[in-house]
């Protein structure tokens, strides 16, 4: 099953066709990220049949060459945002990996979605278009994994994105819920919840292929 199939039902909406126009009214009126051409990166990396793990984020990064259409990743050319530079030291203290490349696509090619609630924010003014609706799209998104999916783990940092486990079929997927990993809050909770070895164990006793992080 290919996302073209799944998505259809709502693409064709006139909710979507309606959320559309507001987004090319947005990237028309003012600087938006992520580039246009990668609204749906996340997607067109991670095919519906392909997705093993779902990283859910809140909106994209805000400011200038920062996004690039999967959540917490950034192109190699930009400073490393703090809660992705924390990411990397968990990773290290939870795997050995020490992790260079800021771009996460290679783990989205691997199976794991990173999807953002929100696809597109305006430049410099963090979760301005959470009004927009996309949440209904990316909603749309997470149920139809949960109910035409078996075994995908589903990681959830911080309180904004444990709200999606009520969309989630808790009976046939894995949550991994914990803290955010922004500087706020990776204290609590965060550092040391080793999500990236229980993300392959999970994976392993479904005999699954594990993720390869580094």
């Amino acid at each position: 099953m290919t996302w073209k199939k799944v998505l259809n039902p709502i693409k064709e909406s006139d909710y979507f066709k309606n959320l559309w126009e507001k987004v090319k009214f947005q990237y028309n009126s003012n600087k938006c990220f992520p580039p246009k051409n990668e609204i749906f990166r996340a997607l067109e990396l991670t095919e519906f049949e392909d997705v093993e793990v779902v990283i859910i984020g809140q909106d994209p990064y805000h400011n200038d060459g920062q996004a690039n259409g999967l959540c917490f990743s950034v192109s190699e050319n930009v400073t490393a945002p703090p809660s992705l530079k924390n990411i990397f030291i968990e990773l290290k203290d939870d795997t050995g990996i020490e992790r260079k490349n800021k771009d996460l696509q290679d783990w989205a090619k691997q199976g794991v979605l990173l999807l953002n609630a929100t696809l597109t924010v305006k430049a410099h003014e963090p979760n301005s278009h959470k009004d927009l609706g996309w949440e209904t799209f990316t909603d749309y998104i997470i149920k139809e994994i949960s109910d035409k999916k078996d075994n995908v783990v589903f990681v959830l940092w911080g309180a904004f994105a444990q709200k999606k486990a009520l969309l989630i079929n808790q009976s046939k997927h894995f949550i991994i819920q914990s803290a955010h990993p922004s500087p706020f809050s990776v204290y609590k909770g965060f550092f040391g919840s080793k999500p990236f070895s229980k993300i392959n164990n999970y994976l392993l006793e479904k005999g699954k292929k594990p993720i390869v992080w580094g």
